[in-house]
């Protein structure tokens, strides 16, 4: 963060620039000076510092100007920053209306000119003042403010992306946060096209798309390159796996991922079952450290959504969604899971509007002392549960089932029985969620019957579907939409699809050669962290089985 600025505002050039020196000879060390020539260019300044999240400790204006007296300007400093000390510089004429300035402009003291020498007549004051604006003064958080409602889909879409990408920013709502309303004024930004993202530097995109948002905070969304030894598509534990082993192995490596490294692990806010860490690690830490890792040994990252593949003469073409290609001897297929949707009615209508998919794990905090509800029963539910009831008043958790037994760890189950505030209702079923403006109550059908709840917060986990349709009709799935590989490519002896080739398919490969499949979206796959990171290690060897060839 810059210095604190200390800003001299005077009509007299020469009586400017001495002001100037004084303040930078005792306080340049510590602080920014700043001039300016009239009120008004004060003014501006103040707005051009506030954009841009700079703080001004004190200002020292002369009170007769032409166009604003430094009365005035100091009135309108303090809209802009309040706890800012404030000193007007007055001839002993003026020494009246100084007086009265205490009480309009809430000055905090008053100099005649002139004030040599500084070091009796300025700086005690000045040290006095400054010290108090420090004792009080709290630095402002630097970097990226997101201003928007809570109950606001776009807001949650833009606070998850820069979550899940770990990219620092604070929250501002404008229906209770002054800031936030100074803030929409200051950048004259309308509140009913929110959200805006307001930057370092005075910048700001309002309802900005991923791509858009993407490009502005540094991540890739253009690749360096047209042709690649290996292209991954998705960056959740497999493609994140299959990263590090093809780089460090000499692969010229793309990972393109939609959202951020992690993919559905990556929400999760603790993973106790992870070889390696026996107090456990969030699935965001494990996402950064792999992502970190496999960067550091060449693999190339791109924020893009991939729309189609097509493959010709042994190349493959990855198309994505801004138009452009990019080539490859090998396309691995890391693209796994998205919960299955809830279709019980209100639901889609209050999406990030209190009903939320997954952990959501930055409305955990928004969720202080309210009452939440977690539909499902195996261990991304039960990691959620947990999770939430730091904060949360109480957390229930909606199960289907008759138990939890046999969807969930063992480990979780006893962490769950062991926190009061969550409780588990089984043979339970949401009916409907209810809400204008946000989620308020749920109908939930129990064996005993229906009741209606107050709720804030509904997080559903109810199984995973792989999102595959945009895949060509060459690459095969299976009824529920899996990509096939390996050996159940073959029935009865025969095998699917038109492949031509002498050699089977290798263990992790789809039925276009060269395209591999590994994680969640393989059928057959076994839904846990770690059997993805496997298998995206694994798919390495039989790439380069297949490169071989060449």
């Amino acid at each position: 963060m810059g210095k604190p600025v200390l800003l001299a505002v005077d009509d007299d050039f020469s009586v400017l620039e001495t002001i100037v020196q004084d303040l930078r000879r005792q306080y340049g060390a510590t602080y920014r000076v700043l001039r300016a020539r009239s009120g008004q260019a004060a003014v501006d300044t103040c707005e051009q510092l506030k954009q841009r999240g700079e703080v001004v400790a004190l200002f020292l204006s002369d009170q007769r100007m032409p166009g604003m007296s430094g009365v005035e300007f100091l009135e309108k400093a303090i809209a802009l920053y309040p706890k800012a000390k404030r000193v007007l510089l007055t001839a002993y004429a003026d020494t009246e209306a100084a007086i009265r300035a205490i009480n309009t402009a809430r000055i905090d003291y008053y100099l005649t000119k002139p004030w040599d020498p500084p070091e009796q007549r300025l700086y005690p004051v000045l040290d006095d003042l400054l010290e108090a604006w420090n004792t009080d003064y709290r630095p402002a958080f630097q970097g990226i403010r997101v201003l928007g409602p809570r109950w606001s889909l776009g807001a949650y879409q833009v606070r998850d992306f820069l979550s899940r990408n770990q990219v620092p920013y604070i929250w501002l709502n404008p229906e209770d946060n002054e800031e936030a309303r100074s803030l929409l004024t200051l950048f004259k930004l309308d509140d009913r096209k929110l959200p805006a993202v307001l930057f370092e530097d005075g910048t700001s995109l309002v309802q900005p798309t991923t791509t858009e948002l993407a490009s502005k905070v540094g991540l890739a969304t253009q690749a360096e390159k047209e042709f690649y030894d290996l292209v991954i598509v998705g960056a959740g534990p497999a493609g994140l796996a299959a990263a590090v082993y093809g780089s460090s192995e000499g692969l010229h490596t793309l990972v393109i991922e939609t959202d951020a490294p992690g993919g559905q692990a990556g929400s999760s806010s603790m993973i106790e079952n992870y070889l390696g860490f026996p107090n456990g690690l969030s699935g965001a830490e494990l996402a950064r450290r792999a992502h970190a890792q496999a960067s550091r040994l060449g693999a190339e990252f791109l924020t893009q959504r991939v729309t189609c593949i097509r493959s010709e003469n042994q190349y493959h073409f990855v198309q994505l969604g801004d138009g452009r290609e990019v080539s490859s001897h090998a396309v691995l297929l890391a693209i796994g899971v998205e919960y299955c949707r809830l279709d019980v009615p209100g639901v889609e209508r209050l999406i990030g509007r209190g009903v939320y998919y997954g952990a959501a794990m930055e409305e955990a905090r928004s969720c202080q002392d309210e009452v939440v509800f977690i539909v499902g029963g195996a261990n991304s539910a039960g990691q959620a549960a947990m999770h939430f009831s730091k904060y949360a008043n109480q957390v229930t958790m909606l199960v289907r089932g008759e138990s939890l037994e046999k969807g969930m760890s063992k480990y979780l189950i006893d962490q769950i029985r062991g926190t009061s505030n969550i409780v588990v209702q089984v043979n339970s079923h949401v009916i409907e969620a209810i809400g204008e403006e946000r989620l308020e109550t749920l109908r939930i059908g129990t064996q005993r019957g229906e009741t209606t709840e107050s709720a804030s917060g509904l997080f559903i986990f109810i199984g995973a579907a792989p999102k595959t349709e945009w895949l060509p009709p060459a690459v095969l799935r299976d009824a529920h939409g899996f990509v096939l590989c390996g050996a159940d490519l073959r029935v009865d002896g025969k095998m699917r699809g038109s492949w031509k080739q002498e050699r089977e398919p290798y263990l992790l490969e789809t039925s276009v050669p060269g395209v591999f499949a590994a994680g969640d979206a393989r059928h057959g796959s076994v839904k846990r962290v770690a059997s993805a990171v496997g298998e995206g290690s694994i798919s390495v060897q039989f790439i380069h089985q297949y490169l071989a060839r060449f």
